[in-house]
């Protein structure tokens, strides 16, 4: 059975990718760092789930969790982040502008550099990783954006580091996924309505896309991608 790591793993995007990697026969480490959400989503899950609590842009916290992996990891899923800013003012000052700036570098960047460093000797040869990234990498967004941006780019190089040990290393990047906390519930209908409008499916994407797009990459017929950013968007941004 293959063991799978999933940050942010008690709702939304995560929650679906742990859900699709049970249902293909792995055993599901979920994380994050509400623990009412990871008890939900482990009884929803099933006995294929276990909960490890964790805030993975705490140096100290990741150190521990490494710590619970006993065997090889076959599957790192970096998930965790979203944007911060929804969770502050406007800044008004250079204090305040950089503690957001930070705070999105931390949640979508830091986050899963130190969770792969920490966990990087137990990924199995035959595995991946895969970073949750975004459209705002390429729409601007502030310094979410920018986070996401950095994730891309950073993941060049771990993919060359992980390649000659037959581990891929992917970002899959989402448009508008509905059904998630991302926007905090702040999201209006008319900027909702604009978000599905500029897909040429017609339609908002869910959890579900995310999750079938990372199992592929996961899976056997992935095993020559790598150092890519695969694009999960209906068409919203499209590529050459």
């Amino acid at each position: 059975m293959r063991t799978a790591l999933v940050t942010g793993g008690g709702t939304g995007i995560g929650l679906a990718v742990a859900a699709a990697l049970i249902d293909s026969g792995a055993h599901v480490f979920i994380t994050g760092r509400r623990a009412d959400a990871l008890d939900a989503a482990v009884a929803a899950l099933g006995p294929n789930s276990r909960a490890l609590p964790c805030d993975h842009t705490s140096p100290d916290q990741v150190k521990d969790l490494a710590t619970r992996f006993t065997g090889p990891i076959d599957l790192l899923v970096n998930n965790a982040g979203g944007n911060t800013d929804f969770d502050t003012d406007a800044p008004v000052g250079l204090h305040e502008l950089a503690g957001q700036w930070r705070a999105n570098l931390e949640a979508n960047l830091i986050s899963a550099v130190l969770t792969t460093a920490a966990v990087s000797d137990q990924l199995a040869g035959g595995g991946a990783v895969v970073h949750i990234g975004s459209i705002a990498a390429h729409r601007g967004a502030g310094s979410y954006g920018a986070a996401k941006a950095a994730l891309a780019s950073w993941n060049v190089q771990l993919a060359a580091q992980l390649g000659p040990r037959d581990v891929t290393a992917n970002v899959v990047a989402p448009g508008y996924i509905a059904d998630t906390e991302f926007f905090r519930d702040k999201l209006a209908d008319s900027r909702r309505n604009t978000l599905v409008a500029s897909t040429h499916t017609g339609r908002a994407g869910t959890p579900a896309d995310i999750a079938g797009t990372v199992s592929f990459l996961a899976s056997s017929s992935a095993r020559h991608i790598t150092g890519q950013v695969i694009n999960v968007n209906g068409g919203a941004l499209t590529t050459i």
